[in-house]
């Protein structure tokens, strides 16, 4: 156990977690992926397996959440009404996805993800109107067998590795439920808490989880929320830059993955 706790870090780790945590904060608020940023630093600069890596990364995934969660609430712009026919789908693939993660190598898995955006990348690219709409949802399609399917099945992939659930999430939020980017964020982080919270005790229960390095990259990641949340509430085209962003962040996972 001493070991999950146990830190040395360089100038130059501190200057990473800093900058990383608050850029992956940000951007898994505004859209997702931000563990692009965060699963790289605990691999190559803090020399965590990758699957530790993997399960370290939600203990940061958690505190930002809580933090975008409860700024969004406060703001008035998360609506969670209906979400529990998406949340509960979401979190029992989530449990699904863990038990596959601790126990399965990465390299083909990665070939499937790299897909899997290079089609997202398409989806976003047909009628760009559909995501910059600012309407309200069509709660009553949460219900939809299809529509808990699907959630069921990204909750797989987010307990399988967390980079990217958010892009997913949103893209079922925009089609099945007629979500906005904007008010869809709420529902998304809060499907994304809930999902991790049982994800991350298994890599916990599998010592897959280093707590010093989690805790600290947790703190700046939720600094990073905080500021997501701002953007969110403050700039009034919000819909359009998170657009943009998630393009740009599908086309540079599509290359991670397959790099």
């Amino acid at each position: 156990m001493e070991n999950l706790w146990h830190m040395d870090l360089t100038p130059l780790q501190w200057v990473l977690f800093a900058l990383g945590g608050v850029a992956s904060g940000i951007i898994n608020t505004l859209a997702g992926s931000g563990s692009l940023i965060t699963l790289p630093i605990f691999v190559f600069f803090c020399g965590l397996p990758a699957p530790v890596a993997n399960g370290t990364n939600r203990v940061g995934v958690l505190l930002q959440n809580v933090v975008a969660i409860r700024g969004l609430s406060r703001a008035g712009i998360a609506d969670f009404e209906g979400s529990a026919w998406l949340v509960v789908p979401a979190t029992l693939g989530g449990i699904v996805g863990s038990r596959i993660a601790v126990a399965l190598t990465e390299t083909w898995m990665n070939y499937a993800l790299g897909g899997l955006m290079v089609f997202m990348l398409v989806v976003l690219l047909i009628r760009p109107e559909r995501w910059l709409r600012e309407s309200k949802p069509a709660i009553g399609r949460n219900r939809h067998p299809l529509t808990v399917l699907a959630f069921f099945l990204i909750g797989v992939y987010g307990g399988f590795i967390q980079a990217g659930v958010g892009i997913f999430l949103l893209a079922g939020l925009v089609w099945f439920s007629q979500y906005s980017l904007r008010s869809g964020n709420g529902v998304k982080l809060l499907i994304v808490l809930m999902l991790t919270i049982p994800s991350t005790l298994v890599f916990f229960l599998y010592d897959q989880v280093h707590l010093g390095y989690g805790i600290l990259m947790a703190f700046f990641q939720g600094i990073g929320a905080w500021l997501g949340v701002r953007f969110i509430a403050h700039v009034p085209n919000a819909n359009t830059w998170i657009y943009r962003l998630l393009l740009a962040i599908t086309a540079i996972s599509a290359l991670k993955f397959f790099g």
